[in-house]
């Protein structure tokens, strides 16, 4: 087995995807509108790795429950069950970049001195770790 992709829940697919791809600097790489009856934001989304990168691609798709997450967890709550760690050299640049983007600086941060935590605009956290 090999793993090809990743799938990312989301209220705002399209719009999560293009935030990753230029986190990332990935190509955006196709996307399809909503079906019949679903909402304008609704749809799903690709993001690739660019050639040569032996990473998994990013799905995105549409939930029509989706609930941000809470992070840290809070009882009774909707919690995140997954989260992405993104090494990087430089972890003050790369918070700075990340926050250019569009994510926003968690406000529990466990080991600053090692990473960061961000949330991205849908509410699921990331890591910026460094390498």
């Amino acid at each position: 087995m090999k793993l090809g992709a990743l799938t990312i829940m989301s209220s705002r697919p399209r719009e999560l995807a293009r935030f990753y791809s230029r986190l990332l600097k990935w190509p955006y790489i196709r996307e399809e509108g909503p079906r019949t009856g679903e909402p304008p934001e609704a749809g799903y989304a690709l993001v690739c790795p660019p050639d040569g990168v032996a990473e998994p691609a990013l799905n995105f798709d549409y939930e029509v429950n989706y609930r941000r997450p809470h992070w840290p967890a809070v009882e009774g709550e909707q919690t995140s069950t997954m989260h992405l760690d993104l090494g990087v050299d430089d972890l003050e640049a790369a918070v700075a970049w990340a926050l250019d983007c569009g994510a926003t600086l968690a406000p529990v941060q466990p080991r600053p001195d090692e990473h960061r935590v961000m949330l991205d605009p849908d509410g699921h956290p990331f890591c910026l770790c460094l390498n």
